[in-house]
């Protein structure tokens, strides 16, 4: 094995569910082919492309641009800092533009990762900019409570800055996002994959949710993809469907071609051979980040922002729930889920290890004065887990009474056994002697 490929296989290790990871690796000849999901898809999610030789083709969009509008406009977010920009006077037609046009768009955008064109990503582009238009003005509203966010992660592990667009197709901006197979958050990071890049998951946290944790986390699942494939549409791809996948795509698209000089490390060649769901994931990304860059051209007016009051951090050493903050405090009790999405249950297990609790800026030194009353509010009621109790001993104990019962009939049965042998011997041994007789 050479060290490239021990290289790959370790980094799918890393990334993947053990018991998937047999499924991973694949010598180079093996004509294996994944079994796909069946699942059932609206005539409205999906559409047929047609290639030169007249072949079709369905896509399906994926999921998170099948959310229903209404469901994002009720976070919390969305409700409370977004409104309908009555200053922006555009009429509500999407334009038509030439092939050209968007060709000359996406090659003019400040961008390290390719952004071209064909009818696939046509398609996306007519998606963002005519049925999911609405949802396109609330992603741009609430891109200024994230899109900061994302960048330091980028930044920090030297990214290009344009994957901040890529929660767009993962969870419509959804921090509490969950799809059909359990990816949650903003960035839809899967449960082995969250734990393996440090996110913390268990009944009462899911750091997945947690926008800053789950950014950096992306941030480095994405470099480490980086430098298996070295190619950034691949990174893309293996982020939706898992590295193994693109790797085996690699070696049969390696295995069926005819030009020995083809680069067959390469999303567009490698297209036919990844999962069904992959094949449109990276034209949707090209996608998104035309649509957020050239949202004004398609008539499409971004909600209005009002940003939320400063916040701060505080750190608690004892069970806290956000319902006690919220009482005493007088706060919104949505407001501080907003804030803390990464407790499932809104409780800040500050016992089980120090945790963070974050509130606005001017409710910090509040916070403070009054922790005594905090805890101690409703905390039989909000925080009902025993730490200990007491046995009911007024009564008997209930026991069994044949216990000895089964140790004997043991016993007797290996006595019959033996006895059984001996008979057995004995017998043998007669008719042995028999027989010597006879011959005699």
């Amino acid at each position: 094995m050479n060290m490239k490929k021990y290289i790959l296989i370790l980094a799918m290790a890393l990334t993947c569910p053990l018991n998937m990871l047999a499924q991973v690796v694949v010598d180079d000849d093996e004509e294996e082919y994944e079994e796909e999901e069946e699942v059932v898809v609206d005539e409205d999610d999906e559409f047929t492309v047609t290639d030169q030789e007249g072949n079709e083709e369905v896509i399906d969009f994926p999921e998170a641009m099948t959310y229903d509008l209404d469901s994002l406009m009720n976070l919390y977010m969305a409700k409370t800092y977004l409104d309908q920009d009555n200053d922006c006077q555009t009429s509500d037609v999407n334009p038509e533009y030439s092939r050209e046009e968007y060709i000359e768009r996406l090659r003019r955008m400040p961008t390290v990762m390719e952004m071209v064109y064909n009818d696939v990503v046509r398609q996306f582009i007519d998606r963002y900019s005519g049925r999911l238009r609405r949802s396109v003005s609330l992603m741009l509203g609430a891109s200024n409570f994230y899109m900061p966010v994302f960048e330091e992660a980028l930044e920090a592990y030297e990214m290009p800055l344009e994957l901040k667009y890529l929660p767009i197709i993962e969870s419509a901006l959804n921090p509490k996002a969950v799809s059909r197979v359990g990816a949650t958050g903003l960035w839809q990071f899967m449960l082995t994959t969250g734990r393996q890049y440090g996110l913390e998951v268990n009944s009462l946290v899911d750091e997945r949710r947690d926008p800053i944790k789950a950014s950096y986390a992306a941030a480095r699942y994405l470099r480490d993809l980086y430098r298996i494939f070295g190619d950034w549409n691949l990174v893309i791809a293996a982020y939706n469907c898992g590295p193994g996948n693109v790797d085996k795509a690699i070696h049969r698209a390696q295995a069926a071609r005819k030009d020995s000089t083809a680069n067959v490390k390469d999303y567009w060649h490698i297209y036919p051979y990844l999962p069904k769901e992959t094949r449109g994931y990276v034209p949707a990304f090209i996608a998104a980040n035309y649509i957020m860059t050239y949202y004004s051209l398609h008539n499409i007016c971004p909600l209005r922002t009002r940003l939320p009051l400063k916040t701060d951090t505080i750190v608690v050493s004892r069970d806290l729930h956000l319902a006690q903050v919220a009482g005493v405090l007088e706060l919104d009790l949505d407001m501080l889920r907003s804030l803390n999405p990464q407790y499932r249950r809104d409780i800040v297990p500050g016992t089980t290890k120090p945790s963070t609790l974050k509130l606005p800026l001017a409710d910090v030194s509040r916070f403070i004065d009054c922790q005594d009353s905090i805890y101690a509010y409703n905390a039989a009621e909000l925080l009902s887990k025993r730490s200990e109790v007491s046995i009911n001993d007024n009564v008997p104990t209930f026991t069994s009474k044949r216990k000895k019962t089964v140790r004997r009939k043991s016993t007797v049965r290996r006595r019959t056994s033996s006895a059984r042998r001996k008979t057995s011997t004995a017998r043998r041994k007669t008719t042995k002697r028999k027989t010597t007789r006879r011959r005699r």
